[in-house]
């Protein structure tokens, strides 16, 4: 097993199973994680036997992610449990506060303890945009309109992340709700003045956040460039907000990341800006040509940040969780929800 300080690179891979060319990828010096999507998942034993080869190949291990929230963003589904979007924890906060808290506990636990059990790390969860409404890309990704409902809903899913040892990632900071478009097909400019903001800023400020998502969005009020690429919005997130966790790029390869230019372009200026793990995803090409050509001087603190969310905490197996009482009373609270 090679021994590797996990760099910057997120990166991901075409199948179900490694090939020579994704060994020799994950192996590089600058790559520090892995995010998977549908595409990589035919089962649980198939998604097992895939965690599994890919902790195996260097250590510290690979950070393996995906975007697992619930609701319309659920790479993994036969096998596992079909969670609810978290709009629907915002309309229980609005029917019954303390059910909502429980069950967005009970939605985080299963979340984590089903994606642990087959060796996924981390999830990209929860959403914190604000559900303003006509966004066409986030719309029920959103728990609430209001900041505190936000905070309350996303602090109570990230107690059950962090009760089957996960930890959680705030995103899109500071705030995709807003905008209309979607930054994946365009490059969205949220046009208010930055007093305008503090609402969506709010959970950033009052939740103990693991790791943040920045946006693909213009905020004209801080900077020309996407919070992605903007070392102004980077620094507010560290010196005023305080922030010392992992901050992640949103993946480099969407529309709203052509602002500063190619993939080489997009990796050293989102790394200048300040942020720890840039996701290079659907783009294998382009991958190749980051892991030639890019030479950067590596920060040897960012990789360290990055290797804290690494699970600690043993992880159940199926088989433990299905008799697990915990889950099963959660399993309860989101059959209900699904009803």
């Amino acid at each position: 097993m090679t021994h590797l300080p996990l760099g910057p690179l997120m990166i991901d891979i075409a199948g179900t199973e490694l090939t020579d060319l994704d060994r020799e990828r994950l192996c590089h010096p600058l790559v520090g994680g892995i995010i998977l999507f549908s595409r990589n998942y035919a089962n649980p034993e198939q998604l097992s036997a895939l965690t599994t080869a890919i902790h195996a190949l260097r250590t510290p291990s690979l950070l393996i992610a995906v975007d697992h929230e619930g609701g319309r963003v659920q790479r993994f589904r036969e096998g596992f449990t079909r969670l609810p979007a978290m709009a629907a924890l915002g309309k229980r906060w609005n029917d019954n506060p303390d059910a909502a808290l429980s069950a967005a506990r009970h939605v985080g636990y299963v979340l984590a303890a089903e994606l642990r059990a087959r060796g996924v790390d981390y999830s990209f969860t929860p959403v914190l945009d604000l559900d303003y409404g006509p966004s066409r890309v986030i719309g029920d990704r959103a728990f609430h309109r209001q900041p505190e409902a936000v905070i309350a809903l996303a602090a109570a899913l990230g107690e059950g992340l962090k009760q089957a040892g996960m930890g959680c990632c705030g995103k899109h900071f500071p705030g995709h709700g807003y905008v209309i478009p979607d930054s994946h097909v365009e490059l969205p400019v949220d046009e208010r003045a930055f007093d305008e903001m503090q609402e969506d800023i709010l959970p950033y400020r009052r939740l103990a956040l693991d790791g943040v998502m920045a946006a693909h969005v213009i905020y004209n009020c801080m900077d020309c460039n996407t919070a992605v690429f903007s070392n102004k919005w980077i620094d507010y997130l560290r010196n005023d907000i305080k922030y010392n966790g992992v901050v992640f790029t949103d993946d480099l390869s969407m529309a709203g990341a052509g602002v500063v230019g190619n993939m080489l372009n997009r990796v050293e200026t989102a790394y200048s800006a300040g942020c720890d793990m840039l996701l290079v995803c659907n783009a294998p090409d382009v991958v190749g040509n980051v892991l030639e050509n890019w030479k950067p001087h590596i920060d040897p603190a960012r990789g360290q940040r990055v290797e804290a969310l690494i699970p600690t905490k043993q992880a159940m197996s199926w088989t433990e969780l299905l008799s697990d009482e915990t889950y099963l009373a959660a399993q309860k609270t989101i059959a209900e929800m699904m009803a």
